[in-house]
């Protein structure tokens, strides 16, 4: 068993070797490739951020004073409860609501997150309009809201989720679309990668089947060339996403407050399940590229 362990990994390597230029191109065209789907990962999660006030159909948010009172706070749900030919349902954010959306929300302007705190930030009602609400009243109730006692400040969501919802969608489709392609482009690098690899040891295979070698004992080394292929690409790419989620958290800390880009870093730990997940496609890539090419191409 030992024996048949040294001799994989010793074919594979030296395929590495006889097939250096081959190789390191199919190795660079899945990093690349995997680099774009862990940016389209990234981006959307990003978008889902600046969205997250927004879920769940809210279109009008009542921030209210940190120092507000039971008493006026009873009085916004009584006329949020008044409201029910226009709103359909309200929820309130508490401190703690408040503080968890802080995190990601403010994820890329660290130091405005740091000065909200549980004694000054504004606690928020969520309300979701009916079917029937048509803009134009939605922002009148608004502007009604928007003078009540211990409001803060009332924001409508009907401009902003439009935009921020054009935009995943056109870098969403894009960006997929793209690194669906090279990651095509891969796949068959890696193919004709481990095809010239099979071609260039036609003699040698020839020999190994006279004297009993099993196709599968012959093909394994092939297959484990492509899955390395994708494991070191994918590897790679790991290592730009997060050179790049790094310098893109460090150059948004620069912007100005409320410039509306800090809910697009991602500091959440997603980047390394995003990295995580371009090591499994890397490695699926790497397998179907070696094992169609060495499944047909193995009878030489």
């Amino acid at each position: 068993m030992l024996s048949r362990l040294r001799y994989t990994f010793r074919e594979t390597l030296d395929s590495f070797r006889r097939n250096a230029t081959l190789t390191v191109a199919a190795i660079i065209t899945a990093a690349i490739s995997l680099l774009g789907v862990g940016l389209t990962f990234l981006s959307q999660h990003g978008f889902d951020n600046l969205l997250l006030k927004w879920e769940g159909g809210v279109e009008m948010i009542i921030f209210m004073r940190p120092d507000v009172t039971d008493d006026q706070r009873a009085l916004i749900e009584r006329n949020l409860d008044a409201q029910d030919q226009f709103i359909e349902s309200w929820t309130y954010c508490d401190v703690d609501c408040s503080l968890e959306e802080r995190d990601r929300v403010l994820a890329g302007e660290p130091g405005t997150a740091d000065l909200l705190n549980a004694d000054n930030i504004p606690t928020q009602y969520k309300a979701v309009p009916t079917e029937q609400t048509d803009v134009q009243l939605l922002r009148t109730v608004t502007e009604a809201f928007a003078d009540g006692p211990g409001v803060f400040e009332v924001v409508f969501a009907e401009d902003q989720i439009s935009l921020i919802e054009q935009l995943q969608s056109f870098f969403g489709f894009r960006l997929f679309l793209l690194s669906g392609f090279l990651l095509l482009a891969a796949v068959l690098l890696i193919w004709n990668t481990i095809r010239t690899a099979i071609f260039a040891r036609r003699r040698e295979i020839e020999v190994m089947k006279l004297v009993g070698a099993t196709d599968w004992f012959i093909r394994i080394p092939f297959m484990l060339e492509g899955l390395l292929h994708g494991i070191i690409g994918g590897g790679l790419a790991s290592l730009g996403l997060f050179i790049w989620n790094s310098q893109w958290t460090n150059g948004v800390e620069e912007f100005p407050d409320n410039s509306g880009f800090a809910a697009l870093v991602v500091t959440d730990g997603y980047d390394k399940t995003v990295m995580l997940l371009m090591l499994g496609i890397g490695a699926v890539a790497g397998a179907i590229g070696s094992g169609i090419a060495a499944s047909k191409f193995l009878d030489v």
